[in-house]
């Protein structure tokens, strides 16, 4: 069994609630959430009160200690701990706006550059605003969803998404630009219209 599988199936087992080996597997994957920790922290900084640390120690109470996730590999694992940071820090972010001008979506405009849709989030409407997109593109087309939380939010280049997922390099780089093209179609359709509903995935 390669290191690869041999986590994988470590992890299905912990979220099944073996919590036996909980320690050791922790210590495992602890330096990537770090780093997926480090990255979501950096994209959100104008907004977030968390160190790095205790947003995975949030992680862990609110979502790891609990179980229940189905792992497919441990890439999935990795975007999954993404989506979770990312929703704690949305949720702080979203409490804020309240408090500070009452809930509600609000505009923002079209980044010129894929590349730039999370890295030019510069308050708080921004981060709720890519959270909610984010949860639609999960609920419209998940396998596109992933590959833009592998490949742009936890930081796994296309090639080691293949690797993961035992997709094709084509595949991976086709689920990848039709999320993002989806994610730029959508600010887009916010910036220009706050009312309309949601465009047709089709590229």
């Amino acid at each position: 069994m390669t290191d690869s599988a041999s986590l994988t199936k470590r992890l299905q087992l912990f979220m099944q609630g073996d919590r036996a080996a909980a320690d050791a597997l922790l210590r495992e994957v602890l330096p990537k959430l770090r780093d997926i920790a480090l990255r979501e922290l950096n994209l959100e900084r104008y907004v977030a009160p968390l160190s790095k640390t205790e947003l995975i120690n949030e992680l862990w109470v609110s979502n790891l200690s609990k179980g229940g996730w189905q792992i497919h590999d441990q890439g999935h694992f990795y975007a999954l701990a993404c989506v979770a940071m990312r929703r704690i820090l949305i949720d702080l972010a979203r409490q804020r706006l309240a408090v500070r001008r009452g809930a509600g979506e609000t505009t923002l405009p079209l980044d010129e550059s894929s590349r730039l849709i999370a890295a030019s989030v510069q308050d708080t409407e921004r981060i709720v605003e890519i959270g909610i997109l984010m949860e639609r593109l999960e609920a419209k087309d998940a396998d596109a969803a992933r590959m833009v939380d592998m490949h742009y939010f936890t930081g796994f280049t296309l090639e080691e998404i293949a690797k993961e997922t035992g997709l094709t390099l084509k595949q991976v780089r086709s689920r990848w630009e039709r999320g993002m093209k989806w994610l730029k179609r959508m600010l887009q359709s916010k910036a220009h219209d706050s009312r309309s509903g949601l465009p047709d995935l089709s590229v």
